[in-house]
Parts: structure tokens; C-alpha cells; sequence
């Protein structure tokens, strides 16, 4: 019996829906592991939900992921918007943020993965994210629409008199507030929600969601877009930020078109997560939408780069390198891979809902799933003629598989091929599929071999669902 696969992108099983994952490592009773905390998208018709759940996996694993439950649950029943959660001693803190992000809350804990008790609310706003420096000092920043930041007293609630900053970054308009500040608009570089705070090589990096208010055609973006999470950098922790770039983009593969443009291949969102390091590799942690709305959010990473240059400018992403020097950074990949880094194995059962590249993107979208059962698989729907699903990246190893079995539904028949290394790549299988028949065996013609991306090409009168696919040797 093939196995299933468990853990890819989104990282965590497909019933679960996490959004706003900030990565920490913490050590507990001698062991070291990468904790994620996030909202929780449990309302289905609504951002978020009650509580709050933690999950956490080994630093040698990023594939193997436990459950540990329900760490925080609002006061007063309100909806928790995202958290964060830092260690100062012997003591974790949760900035719980209740009442969607009206009221922040700060509970304590002597286990990374809760239960969060003895919350104090505390002076701090929308989006909490904080930053334990290396004397012990703590930095919070907040804000929507507009950034915040300050340092905290020792009951790490409470903001130390003189250290409120307003706008440490220039931010977007604020469509929601008709008496928003218009003094520091930054249309070209604006901060919309998110912070996420980190000291790395000595310097301090503010992750933040952007709002693109100006064109970005390289990436297929021509109007107000905020799936990006982008960062600034300063000497200081609470001013002198300084322009950074863009770490990560949920809108997926980003085709490139002859005209130098870019189109996307996923249906963008909001976006929110932040940076960690594990076993010396970096990764962001972001969060992809699924269904036809933002409700059913799902967690994300991919490793990055991260380099310092000789002026001192920290350059995250997919960097590169003049004569060794970093000279820019761009956006990584939207893969499927999540923390199988080598390559998702081609021998699994893969579920659709792994697709990194669906197009077009105006029909067909990942359905969502819920039912917390082992082996459920979240299928990709509405698939009509010429729709494309793409992973990136399978890893086939040393022997080329000798056929692929797809399992799909069909109103109607419809001819899928398959292309490997791209969308419009080589085709390698092809098959017909019927009405009333679900699953297909297509014999492989080609060689494929090692770390490969691959794309199932839908074409006919008919409607697809498609469940799940798998390789066999």
C-alpha cells in the first residue's frame, strides 16, 4: 500500500488552516524544536477564529509535525487575530490579539506550546510582533495601515516612557479610516500589517506585509496588490529603517511572458508570517489562500538567502551575488515542496491541493477541507479546457518512473497530458478520460529522472475535479 504525503506546502495536514505563522525555535526539557503560532482559520465565513492552536516539528525535520493543541482562547470569546510569541528566561509570552486585533493581550507560559495563561492586556495594537535583543531589552511593533513601535517594561505589556515611535516606515492610504494619517505615505514601498520583528547578522529586519500601490508587471501585478511580505533594515531597533525588498510572494509560479512581464499562477491574498533559522538554513514562513475567498488560509515556508553587503545593507530572498558580493534580492519561489527541500517523493499518493501553478486563475481554485481524518486530500475543482496544475518539485531519484496514476473525475471527456520541467514543457504522458471513470494508469515515454517540476494539462468540453496523483516504477 503507497503511502500518503503528509507534509509538503501547505506544511501542515491539509485540514488545517493556520494563517500568520510566525516560526520560533525554543528548547524544552532538552530539546530544541521550530514552533508555529498563528490565527486560526476555524470561522470559515470570516477571518480567523476563538483559539488558537500550536504545532511544532524537529529542526532535522521540517516534514514531521505534532499537534499539541488549543494554547490561548479569547477572554471574552472574541475572534483571535494574529499572535506572536517570544521567550525571556525561563518564561514564553503570548501577544494574544483579541477582538480582531482591537485588544492585545500578553499570557505566560513555562511550555512553548502553552497553555497561555494570566493574560494582561496590554498598550500595544493591531499585529503584534515583538523582539527579545540580545541584552534583554524587548521591541514591540504593531499596526494596520500605519507602523508602531516602542519599547516594553519589564511586565513586557506596558510601553517604557519616551520609546513611542509613530511611522519607523512610510505606510499606505488608509481606506478604512477616513481620519488616517496622510503625512507619510509611501506609494511606491508601504506598509499595510504584519510586523514581524528579527535581529540577524547584528542588524534589525522588520518583516512586513506591503501593499504594492504602483505597478509591478515583472510579477504580473498592476493594481493595489498586498501578497507580499517585505522587510526594511536599520542599525537601531526602533528608527533609521531603511529600504529592503521583498522576501516572498503568494501569488505562485510567475510565468515569464516575451514582453519582459510576469503573469501569476495562483490566487494572491493577504499575506503574513515571518523568518527563522534552523539548522543554519533561513526559511520565511508565509500563507497561501485557498477556496474562493481569504477564510481558509493555509501555512507555507521555503528556505531563503540571506546575505550582508559591505555597506552593510542586509539582502534577503533570492539574492545575487557580483564576485561574491550580494548586489539584490528578489522575491523566492511559491513552490509545493514546503520542507522536503530535495524534492517532494514522486512515489507518494500527492495530493491536488499541493499545487503551487494553477491557470488560469479566474476558475479554478483548491478546495478547502476540514475533516481532521487521516489521508484527506484537498482536490483542485471547476477544472475546464486548457487548466493547468502544477508542483514544483518532485524528486524521482535515479530511476525514471515507468507511469503515473492520476485519480480525477470528469463530467465529460477530456484528453490530460502531462509536461515536465514546465507548463508548455515536454509531454511525457498522455491519457482520455471518460465520464463515470476516476482513475488513470498512463505509461511514462521519457526519462525523468532526479528533482523535476511537473504540470497536468486539461483539455475537452467537460469539468474536472482532480484528487490526487502518484508516480510508479
Amino acid at each position: 500500500m503507497k503511502e500518503r504525503l503528509k507534509s509538503a506546502n501547505p506544511y501542515l495536514p491539509l485540514w488545517e488552516h493556520i494563517p500568520d505563522g510566525e516560526p520560533r525555535v525554543f528548547e524544552y526539557n532538552g530539546e530544541k524544536r521550530v514552533y508555529v503560532y498563528g490565527s486560526h482559520d476555524t470561522l470559515r465565513t470570516a477571518y480567523c477564529g476563538p483559539d488558537q492552536v500550536v504545532w511544532s516539528a524537529p529542526l532535522d525535520d521540517l516534514t514531521n509535525w505534532t499537534y499539541h493543541g488549543v494554547c490561548y482562547t479569547a477572554t471574552d470569546g472574541s475572534v483571535l487575530y494574529a499572535p506572536d510569541v517570544v521567550q525571556k528566561g525561563d518564561t514564553f509570552y503570548l501577544y494574544a490579539a483579541e477582538r480582531c486585533g482591537g485588544r492585545i493581550m500578553v499570557a505566560s507560559s513555562k511550555n512553548p506550546a502553552g497553555p497561555f495563561e494570566n493574560p494582561v492586556k496590554t498598550q500595544l495594537g493591531f499585529d503584534p510582533g515583538i523582539l527579545v535583543d540580545d541584552d534583554g531589552r524587548v521591541y514591540a511593533y504593531w499596526g494596520f495601515c500605519r507602523s508602531f513601535c516602542a519599547e516594553l517594561e519589564e511586565d513586557m505589556a506596558t510601553i517604557k516612557e519616551g520609546t513611542f515611535r509613530a511611522d519607523p516606515m512610510g505606510h499606505v492610504p488608509d481606506g478604512w479610516n477616513p481620519n488616517a494619517d496622510t503625512a507619510n505615505i509611501d506609494l511606491r514601498d508601504a506598509f499595510f500589517e504584519a510586523s514581524s520583528p528579527r535581529k540577524i547578522n547584528g542588524k534589525y529586519v522588520y518583516v512586513y506585509s506591503k501593499r504594492y500601490m504602483t505597478p509591478v508587471p515583472e510579477l504580473g501585478v498592476y493594481g493595489p496588490c498586498n501578497g507580499f511580505l517585505s522587510y526594511k533594515w536599520s542599525d537601531s531597533p526602533l528608527d533609521g529603517y531603511r529600504e529592503g525588498g521583498d522576501i516572498s510572494f503568494n501569488g505562485g509560479e510567475i510565468l515569464r511572458l516575451p514582453d519582459g512581464t510576469g503573469q501569476q499562477t495562483y490566487r494572491w491574498g493577504n499575506n503574513h508570517g515571518g523568518l527563522v533559522e534552523i539548522n543554519g538554513q533561513w526559511y520565511i514562513f508565509y500563507h497561501r489562500h485557498t477556496g474562493t475567498d481569504e477564510f481558509s488560509r493555509q501555512g507555507m515556508l521555503e528556505p531563503v538567502d540571506i546575505a550582508t553587503g559591505k555597506d552593510g545593507k542586509i539582502y534577503i530572498g533570492d539574492i545575487t551575488y557580483v564576485g561574491g558580493e550580494p548586489v539584490s534580492s528578489k522575491p523566492v519561489e511559491m513552490t509545493s515542496q514546503g520542507g522536503n527541500i530535495n524534492g517532494i517523493d514522486a512515489y507518494k499518493i500527492i495530493s491536488a491541493g499541493y499545487a503551487c501553478h494553477i491557470s488560469p486563475l479566474h476558475q479554478t481554485y483548491v478546495k478547502p477541507v476540514y475533516e481532521q481524518v487521516e489521508g484527506v486530500s484537498a482536490p483542485v475543482v471547476n477544472i475546464k479546457d486548457k487548466t493547468v496544475v502544477g508542483f514544483r518539485y518532485l524528486q524521482f531519484g535515479a530511476n525514471a518512473p515507468k507511469s503515473v496514476t492520476v485519480r480525477a473525475a470528469f463530467t465529460k471527456p477530456m484528453t490530460v497530458k502531462l509536461h515536465i520541467d514546465g507548463w508548455q514543457g515536454r509531454t511525457v504522458a498522455e491519457f482520455k478520460a471518460e465520464e463515470g471513470k476516476n482513475a488513470y494508469c498512463a505509461p511514462i515515454d521519457a526519462g525523468v529522472i532526479g528533482k523535476r517540476a511537473v504540470y497536468f494539462e486539461f483539455s475537452g468540453d467537460g469539468e474536472a475535479v482532480f484528487d490526487w496523483f502518484t508516480f510508479d516504477r
